[in-house]
Parts: structure tokens; sequence; C-alpha cells
């Protein structure tokens, strides 16, 4: 008898132990409420026990094979789910990793018709470089070039139109050091939209600096303490870049999300990419907000904490090809317009007055498009909120779900963030636990065009100058989201 349940007691214990390590697995997540973790394993110990009264005794030969086969079909849901989960989790971790290190390519540069082909071909090269703007990249990069062609000679230039001509103008230097994302500020430049056609790149000298911890960064953040915060702030960054995500890199989407997990209200404040305002960095001389992405993510953080006197916690930064891939992976999104458009920045795209299915490329024409409306600029950024909001209302429906695996590849390398896992995962936590509905709010600072000369440039450009009325009203709406009761 007693060896007749012994085929019984194996099954038994194969499903207790890939039980015990299913719950170790969502409870090492943090993502599970303790109560659904009970309820998970109240079922499964349920399960456990049909089992062993379909499997105690092997004469039973349907009942047991029924039993063996309910076991195969738990393990079959343990591998899938667990995979779920594992992936899940990984991304997480990935997107959630403090970065250790800054890269930034310079670039080395010489006329279209310069024999030179390689850093070897430059030595006795006469260098322009910047005096003041990426010093610190540039010299790193110097010191690398030094080692293989000898010591350089250089010529400071205080701006890049100024390094520019040196090269192509005056030919007072033979080849010019420049950070490739500084690229982006000659096409905003007047007479220098097209002056990459000029040059030739030979070589780009990958540089490394040490990401340091900032001494205020020592302070607890929300929810280091291991609880959920009560509010916090995340920047939002959207970086125009089809190379995944760079470290130092214009930001053409700028939104701060107050957050307040007991109302369950968030307020989302997007401010144009112009917006005329002083950098952290650059001694009260304006600047145009886009800029400061270039000098870092930190620089714009401080910026707009300068701007709504307010402290940002955390950041969210996306590239909009990774956007583009989440929408498609998410099956497409709808949104909602304010206009029947055409779209003049990228050819070929209509959107109609309210409600719009788009995939990841229409999307991405919607929140580019600024030159189809009379407020410009100001419209791109609802639109971009009106995305946003999209996707928010997507990613809570089953499509998450259904395409999680597309959703999960889609995320990595495209978004990164400051938020703590543990923070994250507190927050799932606790709307499993206790559910309920998010509110919502978007508002958008204005200002009027005017035309200045840009601290990071050479030259006038357009710019927005801010109109104070609107950032203290998002001041304002910041300031309530923070403080209010449940």
């Amino acid at each position: 008898m007693k060896q007749k349940r012994i085929p019984g007691i194996i099954a038994v214990l194969i499903q207790l132990i890939a039980s015990v390590c299913f719950m170790v697995l969502l409870y090492q997540t943090k993502l599970i409420p303790n109560k659904l973790l009970l309820l998970i394993g109240g079922i499964l110990l349920f399960i456990t026990l049909v089992i062993l009264l379909l499997t105690i005794d092997f004469k039973h030969r349907g009942r047991f094979f029924a039993g063996v086969l309910l076991i195969f079909t738990i393990l079959v849901v343990y591998v899938l789910s667990g995979s779920y989960v594992i992936k899940g989790v990984k991304t997480l971790t990935n997107i959630t990793k403090k970065a250790t290190v800054e890269r930034a390519g310079i670039g080395i540069y010489v006329r279209e018709d310069d024999p030179a082909d390689s850093v070897e071909d430059t030595a006795g090269y006469r260098f322009g470089i910047l005096e003041e703007l990426d010093r610190k990249n540039t010299d790193l990069a110097i010191e690398k070039i030094t080692a293989t062609t000898g010591a350089i000679e250089t010529e400071n230039y205080s701006g890049i139109t100024e390094l520019v001509d040196s090269l192509l103008q005056d030919r007072k230097t033979d080849a010019i050091l420049l950070n490739s994302e500084f690229f982006v500020l000659l096409e905003e430049t007047e007479g220098y939209e097209n002056v990459q056609e000029q040059l030739r790149e030979i070589h780009v000298e990958q540089v490394e600096t040490k990401v340091e911890e900032k001494e205020e960064a020592q302070v607890t953040l929300p929810g280091e303490d291991g609880q959920v915060p009560k509010v916090f702030t995340v920047y939002v960054s959207g970086i125009d870049s089809r190379t995944g995500l760079i470290a130092k890199s214009r930001s053409d989407v700028n939104i701060i999300a107050t957050v307040n997990t007991e109302t369950r209200k968030v307020l989302l404040v997007s401010t144009p990419r112009d917006f005329y305002v002083p950098l952290s960095i650059s001694n009260g001389v304006p600047d145009k907000l886009t800029h400061a992405g270039i000098y870092g993510i930190d620089v714009s953080m401080e910026t707009l904490e300068m701007l709504y006197q307010t402290d940002i916690d955390y950041y969210f930064r996306v590239n909009f090809n990774g956007f583009e891939k989440i929408i498609d992976a998410l099956g497409g999104v709808t949104i909602v317009s304010d206009f029947t458009f055409d779209s003049q920045n990228s050819k070929g795209y209509s959107f109609i007055e309210g409600e719009n299915d788009v995939n990841g490329e229409e999307a991405l024409a919607f929140v580019r498009e600024r030159y189809a409306f009379s407020a410009g600029d100001r419209q791109r950024g609802k639109n971009q909120l009106a995305v946003i909001e999209g996707v928010i209302k997507k990613a809570m429906s089953p499509a998450l779900l259904q395409n999680y695996s597309k959703i999960m590849e889609s995320v990595e390398g495209s978004f990164e963030t400051s938020v703590p896992y543990d923070v994250i995962a507190g927050l799932v936590r606790k709307q499993l636990n206790e559910g309920g509905q998010w509110t919502v709010e978007s508002y958008s600072v204005d200002g009027s065009g005017a035309t200045k000369r840009p601290y990071s440039m050479s030259a006038n450009a357009y710019v927005m100058v801010p109109n104070m009325d609107t950032v203290n009203t998002a001041i304002e709406k910041m300031n309530q989201i923070k403080g209010e009761d449940k």
C-alpha cells in the first residue's frame, strides 16, 4: 500500500517545491502586496491539496494521471508567469540603474577637401577648441589625441560659430574639436544651418567622466526609507535622438510631473523648449531651456528648479525612437487633437480634431509638429501631453499584458530613470492593494517670441520670453498638489 502512494507523494512534492519557488520569486520582486501574496499562496495550497487527493493512490490510474496532468499544467503556468515576472523585473532594474559614467563623443573635424583621414594624419595640425563650453570633455579628448600624435597646438574660441569660422573662413586652424551634440546649436544659427556639409569628421574620440554624487544628493529622497512617498516630482525629458540615450543631449520635451500618491493626483507642467531662462551654470545669462540638456540632465533639472522654485526628486528620460517603439508595442494609442491639421514637419500625416488612433510613427509626427499651428511650440507642448496621456491610458488596459514582451523590449535602451526600483515597486503594491483611479491635470506655461542671443550661442536666435504670470500659476498648481490631503 505504501509503495502505491510513493508516486503520489513525489508528485505532490514536485508541486509543493515549484509553488514555494514561485512564491519566493513573487515576494522578491517587491511588487505584490502582502494580502495578494497570501491569496495566491492560499490558492496554490488548495491546488496542492487537490493534487494530493488525486495522486495519493496509484491504483486509481485515472485520478492519478489527472493529478499529474494538473501538475504539468501548473508547472507550465509557473514557467510562463515566472518568465514574464523576471523580464519585467530585469527591465525595471536596468532602467533604474544609476549611471556611474557619462560618455561623450568629441569629433575631429577638418575641411571637406583636407587630405587627412585619421588622427595620425593630423600630426602638426593647429586645433581650434572651445574656451569654456564642454571644456572638461575636450581636455580629455586632447589627452587621448596627444598619446597618438604627440603634443598638439590649440587655439581657444569663445563661441561655436567663431570656432567653425576659424576653420572654414579665416583658416587659422587646420582642424577643430567639437562635441557632436553641439552641432544642434549651429543648426539654429542663421547662415550655419548646413555647415556640416563643409566639414568632414575623421575621428570621434570617446571620453568618459565619472558621475559624482553631489553633496545635496545625500539627503534622503522620497521613498528611500522604504516607504511609498506621499509627494514627489519627476522631470520628464524627451530627446530627439535616433541613436539611443545620450548622456548629454538637447531636450525637446520638458515636463515636470508632481505626484501625490495619497490623493492619486498628477500634475503635468510643460515648459516650451525655447523658454529663455538662466541655466544653473550660466551665471544668470539666459539661454534656451532645450540647451540645458547639452550640459547634462542635472543642469536641466537645476534650471527648472530655479524657474519653478521647487525641488525635483527624480528624472525620466526617453528618446523619440523609444517612444515610437513602445507605442507600436502597445498596438497604437488614441490621442485627442485640439485641431484638424496636416503635418508640415513630417510630410504625409494628417490629424482630425478629436480622437485619432495612431501608431508610433504617426504619434511621433504629432508630437514634433509646430509649424502647422499659429501657437507654434506652445501647441507642440500640449500635443506632447496628449500623447503621454494616450500612452498612460493604453498601458492601463489589457494591451499591456497582451504585448508584454514587446513592450519590455522596447523600453530597454530607450528609457532611463533615477526613480529607485523600490519606489516603483512600492507604488505598484499600493495601487494593487488599494485600487482607485488617478486624476491627471495638464498645464503649459507660455511666453512671447523674441530674438535674443542665448548663452550657448554666438549669434541671435528665436527664443520665448517667459510670461511670469503663467509660471506663477504653475507654481501655485504644484504647491496645491503637494499640499492636498486625502
